[in-house]
């Protein structure tokens, strides 16, 4: 077995070369990733910064030419990425280690990126305390904090580095006793507000020998999904919960970007969808919302979670988009609209009960969305259980027309 660490050979080899040999220490290979761009190397990499660059389509001196160091960890990151991949597809690493401040925080972190969800990845980083949701993204990026700057040895840094070096031998040395059933996989999407819907149409789902993963509608998690889409880990794709739509179109805290909804659209995996939480967009904590949207009818979900209703002409843009989305399904697809409310807020007596506004998302979908995607309508909230069964057994009958069970 063999654990990759990717740093900057040229500043940090002292650092990168104690993680080695703790590794070492423990009977693990270690492979070196030198992504340093201003000097020689202070130890000796298997894979050199030259190398890395070369990946990229571009040579080490002319990154140093460009005095341009954004440039130049862009480029970098872009080589190590396409480096690390092709390693790890030839068995050459089983796991990746980086250690550095915010440039090799950025270049290595898009190299774990890279990375299958399940292999190793961990980031000793001094960005890690604050906000890593653009190291992360998508993938199951571990970061650890330093602490201390990454600059010498000390009691300190000895301690928080030899934890990490340890950690990912722990990773790589140790299989996971995970059961692994040859079950077909249906993506489902949540919020707290479609909890219940959830889990009656996992739960019934469950039963008939799915496998499902639900993933949280938090930007991060619906691009999460639409990866493993591509990537054909998933089959179906429940998506009750396109929330993240109102937070790409209004400016939210929690957008999925514009590519939400392609994935399934372009792969032709089988997909039901629902309007769930469409009546909210999602804020820090209430000091933290933009003054363009004072007067607006806000919800308090948590002291980091504010929550804003969607008014109908945002409702009347999102369905459109919604519509336009699945109009380009190439695989059987389905529009479930809950006319009785589209989360637990949406109800008579609920902050965000506001029909005029459901009543524009629903005509926007009525009006755009094509004779290819089936449209079912029911007199219920997205929460009743038997919307969610509804959901559940249009999911499974498309999946049994694609011989998925």
């Amino acid at each position: 077995m063999s654990v990759g660490i990717i740093g900057t050979l040229d500043t940090k080899g002292e650092e990168i070369g104690f993680a080695r040999d703790v590794i070492e220490a423990q009977g693990v290979d270690v492979h070196l990733i030198d992504v340093g761009v201003m000097g020689d190397p202070e130890i000796e990499p298997d894979t050199t910064a030259a190398a890395v660059a070369e990946t990229a389509g571009s040579t080490l001196e002319a990154l140093r030419g460009s005095g341009d160091r954004g440039e130049a960890m862009t480029v970098m990151g872009e080589g190590a990425a396409a480096v690390v991949q092709r390693l790890y597809e030839d068995g050459v690493l089983d796991g990746l280690l980086g250690l550095g401040g915010s440039g090799n925080t950025s270049i290595a972190t898009s190299a774990m990126r890279a990375l299958p969800v399940g292999v190793p990845k961990l980031m000793i980083s001094t960005m890690a305390s604050g906000d890593t949701e653009p190291y992360v993204g998508s993938r199951d990026v571990a970061m650890l904090y330093s602490v201390a700057d990454i600059e010498g040895l000390n009691q300190l840094s000895r301690t928080v580095i030899a934890n990490g070096a340890l950690a990912m031998v722990g990773m790589v040395a140790n299989e996971a006793d995970v059961a692994v059933e040859d079950r077909p996989t249906i993506g489902i999407t949540m919020f707290g507000v479609t909890t219940p819907c959830v889990q009656t149409a996992r739960e019934w789902l469950e039963e008939r020998g799915y496998e499902t993963i639900v993933f949280h509608a938090t930007g991060t998690g619906g691009q999460a999904m639409e990866n493993l889409i591509r990537e054909g880990i998933i089959d179906g794709v429940l998506d009750v919960t396109t929330t993240e739509w109102a937070d790409e179109h209004v400016g939210g805290v929690l957008a999925a970007g514009p590519d939400r909804l392609d994935a399934a659209a372009e792969t032709g995996v089988p997909q039901v969808v629902s309007t769930g939480a469409l009546d909210m967009v999602n804020f820090g904590p209430r000091d933290s919302v933009p003054e363009e949207f004072e007067g607006r009818t806000f919800h308090v979900h948590n002291p980091q979670v504010t929550l804003m209703r969607t008014t109908p002409a945002e409702n009347e843009a999102i369905g459109t988009i919604i519509a336009e989305k699945l109009n380009a399904a190439t695989g059987p697809t389905a529009l479930y609209l809950p006319l009785g409310g589209v989360s637990m807020l949406d109800v008579e007596g609920e902050d965000f009960f506001d029909s005029e506004a459901d009543a524009a998302l629903f005509d926007a979908l009525r009006d755009t969305v094509d004779e290819g995607v089936e449209l079912i309508e029911m007199d219920a909230n997205v929460n009743d259980e038997a919307f969610a069964l509804a959901l559940a057994e249009k999911m499974d009958a498309y999946m049994q027309d694609a011989d998925a069970v």
